[in-house]
């Protein structure tokens, strides 16, 4: 009997099981493929359809990345959004996955800043404000405390740390997360520049992370 439909190799459950490394791989191949992948095969020849053609894409897209690195001598380190600190990836993985770069970097941003908060027990500042007072070189005050990135011994260090700390985590949220949130009508970010920015956010977010907490 002759019919429109395709077997498959193996039971339902198994290849549902594969499925779900699958789609992990594929999210970090082709970010794109759930809306780039047409799906309208699924119903009317096999509901894996999308998923077979996305792996045939994927496959490609490996080798000619290969390819073209081992013609260009191109070894340079690649940098991904999902070894990024968990703050910075958990706030934009939804957005960045449906191609929403821009506020992708965004809704990280907002990560990064009640991370901060919760860290110090704060809700009366926030972006700006919050890091010039939490990176401070003054001592901590009551209702202010202050997080530490190494021991206050007053040398140079110390105060060149903090404020380096004070002054990135400003330019983060005025020349990224603002223009970002509130320029109406800009393109989407590319790819490559969101992920850089991604990446400032993701140095933020370690330091905070990692200071000691100093409280009056």
């Amino acid at each position: 009997m002759f019919t429109t439909k395709r077997s498959n190799r193996g039971g339902e459950r198994e290849i549902a099981a594969s499925a779900q490394v699958v789609e992990q791989l594929l999210d970090r191949v082709l970010p794109r493929w759930r809306t780039e992948v047409p799906d309208d095969r699924n119903k009317r020849v096999n509901r894996w359809c999308q998923h077979m053609e996305a792996v045939h894409r994927a496959d490609a897209a490996l080798l000619r990345d290969a390819e073209v690195r081992e013609r260009l001598g191109d070894n340079a380190p690649q940098l991904s959004a999902g070894a990024m600190h968990p703050w910075v990836w958990d706030g934009a993985r939804a957005l960045w996955r449906s191609g929403h770069f821009r506020e992708a970097v965004t809704a990280a941003a907002r990560k990064v800043n009640a991370e901060a908060q919760n860290r110090v027990s704060r809700r009366d500042a926030s972006e700006t404000a919050l890091f010039q007072s939490v990176f401070s070189k003054d001592p901590p005050k009551h209702g202010q405390p202050r997080l530490r990135l190494m021991a206050d011994d007053d040398s140079d260090t110390f105060k060149s740390i903090h404020r380096g700390a004070m002054a990135f985590a400003e330019g983060c949220y005025a020349g990224i997360r603002n223009p970002n949130s509130h320029e109406d009508g800009l393109p989407e970010l590319p790819e490559h520049e969101a992920l850089e920015q991604l990446a400032a956010f993701s140095v933020l977010a370690r330091w905070v992370d990692s200071a000691a907490l100093s409280t009056a």
